[in-house]
């Protein structure tokens, strides 16, 4: 085998695992974008834990083929094509995209993968954006388990409250 095959099988497999060990990715079209525009991008996904790679369409291809999803992502697949691979928070990669397409509206975006759902260019914006994080999912569940004990409190601390309440009346009266 050359060389070159080996080098392309080697570009495949990392695409492989990349794509086995994703929670999303989002494709991009960056086409128009300046050098220093790009470096601003990949520095924004490399703060959120998102991996950005520039791709070429038939490695991507070769390396999802055999997924379910792989004929309906393959559409996306035209032009020059980057793609942002989230492994821990779903969101991230695309809520980077939508804060940095408010300055540079150059950059497209083709689609997105989450769980092995294919979405539309507009719904890695509308919806995969704006789902909560990985640190406000955890705030949430916390805010849900410490709410029943604060109420609790509450409840005990309520006839000492209403007491203090009661001798208060009693001496602006007297």
């Amino acid at each position: 085998m050359s060389t070159e095959r080996v080098a392309k099988d080697a570009a495949i497999g990392t695409l492989k695992q990349r794509f086995d060990k994703m929670t999303s990715a989002v494709l991009l079209d960056y086409k128009g974008l300046n050098v220093d525009q790009v470096t601003k991008l990949r520095n924004e996904f490399r703060k959120s834990g998102v991996e950005y790679r520039v791709v070429k369409n038939t490695l991507i291809k070769h390396a999802v083929k055999g997924q379910p999803w792989a004929e309906a992502f393959g559409k996306n697949l035209r032009g020059m094509t980057g793609v942002a691979w989230s492994f821990e928070d779903p969101s991230a990669a695309a809520k980077v995209v939508k804060a940095f397409r408010k300055d540079h509206e150059k950059l497209k975006v083709k689609g997105g993968l989450i769980d092995g759902q294919i979405l539309a260019a507009e719904a890695v914006e509308s919806q995969l954006a704006t789902m909560p994080g990985k640190d406000e999912l955890r705030a949430m569940l916390l805010a849900t388990l410490q709410a029943p004990l604060t109420q609790f409190v509450q409840q005990l601390n309520a006839p000492a409250q209403n007491f203090v309440y009661l001798l208060k009346a009693k001496e602006e009266k007297a």
